[in-house]
């Protein structure tokens, strides 16, 4: 429930409010919709302390830091009586999310719980799959009900009396780290050139899947559209993505680990990659081509979470975490307008193509990552 209104309030608001948002108050909707991205870019600049502070305290704290910061921020723009006090809010829900999104959550369990991490991650993102599932038709509602300035009250009053507490009853403090072995030594040791490669890989395998994750979340409908899919089925076939989404993740969760986290990678990218293919190639397919990428999303959100930790081992895990998800939530920023800078000039097939070529490109990266990852191995006597 944590990470469903984590997200669902931050990354998936905008698609339900920023309409009635711009209608109500003349802002321009370019504006309001940029919030996010002025959102994604502050949790991209707080990541890699976040990652520091969560190694030293636990997640603990880190997590409760969110819940309060993202009900400040909707409570700011509930009230914003401007454009610029609105994008305000989103500057501080930008630090909630920098706190409580997914990578803080990867880095908390694995604080907690060490190479013994990846059930919890991918339980923890089976239920976060749900985000948009719950929160989309709630953010609805509450516009209805309330209006859009109700809808941000709401959320912001869930975080502080669910959230919150959630957090502070249910996540245990992490374990105070062993003085012998040098704990945080070795987290501040730099990385040596085989894992520096590794973990530059792993970068760019961020940045090129929240890419394409974003540039699907914002522009689908349009692309199916100029294919000639009418809005109600663009929609319906939309729809697909979530539960195929949730389904790879159980069958994630149903193999209990018995392989290497970079095989669910290499899985993920290599269904990313087929559906939106068979997308950019117009074969008349679109439900089995979203149910691909949908299935391929899905698992990648445990990847994500879970190679890190194979390749580097627990004792850097949340300090890692937390530099890698900058360059990650960076892209996601610019990705919308990436999208729509292609569709203005280059038109819809250019989108296309630019989607499955990123796809096409991030499995190249997976596959040069199972290379570095042998070397990593060697060097750390077996991590992963």
């Amino acid at each position: 429930m944590v990470e469903i209104l984590a997200w669902g309030s931050s990354f998936y608001l905008p698609a339900v409010l920023a309409g009635p948002i711009a209608a109500d108050t003349g802002w321009p909707l370019a504006w309001v919709v940029g919030g996010l991205s002025i959102g994604l870019l502050v949790a991209a600049i707080a990541s890699p302390r976040v990652g520091i502070a969560i190694h030293r305290h636990g997640g603990r704290p880190i997590l409760a830091s969110a819940a309060l910061l993202l009900a400040g921020g909707h409570l700011v723009m509930g009230l914003a009586p401007s454009l610029p006090v609105f994008l305000t809010g989103w500057l501080v829900i930008g630090l909630g999310m920098g706190c409580g999104l997914y990578d803080p959550a990867f880095a908390t369990l694995g604080r907690l719980y060490g190479a013994e991490a990846r059930p919890a991650i991918t339980t923890l993102t089976l239920w976060g799959g749900f985000a948009s599932t719950v929160c989309w038709p709630l953010s609805a509602l509450l516009v209805e009900q309330v209006g859009w300035r109700g809808a941000c009250l709401a959320y912001a009053g869930l975080h502080l009396v669910v959230t919150l507490p959630l957090v502070l009853g249910l996540i245990p403090k992490a374990p105070v780290w062993a003085a012998e072995g040098g704990a945080d030594h070795r987290t501040d040791e730099p990385l040596t050139v085989r894992e520096r490669r590794a973990y530059r890989l792993m970068a760019g395998v961020l940045v090129l899947g929240g890419t394409v994750m974003t540039l699907v979340s914002v522009h689908l409908i349009a692309l199916l559209q100029a294919r000639g899919v009418a809005l109600t089925a663009a929609v319906s076939y939309g729809a697909l993505i979530g539960p195929a989404q949730v389904a790879a993740r159980i069958i994630e969760m149903a193999n209990k680990g018995r392989h290497h986290p970079l095989w669910t990678l290499s899985f993920a990218m290599a269904l990313v990659a087929l559906g939106l293919a068979i997308l950019a190639a117009g074969v008349p397919v679109i439900g089995l081509a979203l149910v691909l990428y949908g299935a391929g999303n899905g698992i990648y959100s445990i990847a994500r979470g879970t190679v890190p930790l194979a390749l580097f081992g627990p004792v850097r895990y949340p300090v890692l975490v937390g530099r890698l998800a900058r360059p990650g939530l960076i892209a996601q920023a610019v990705a919308p307008s990436l999208g729509a800078v292609t569709l203005t000039y280059g038109g819809a097939d250019a989108a296309y193509v630019l989607l499955a070529t990123l796809a096409l490109a991030n499995l190249g990266l997976v596959i040069a990552l199972w290379g570095a990852r042998q070397d990593v191995v060697y060097k750390s006597g077996g991590l992963g």
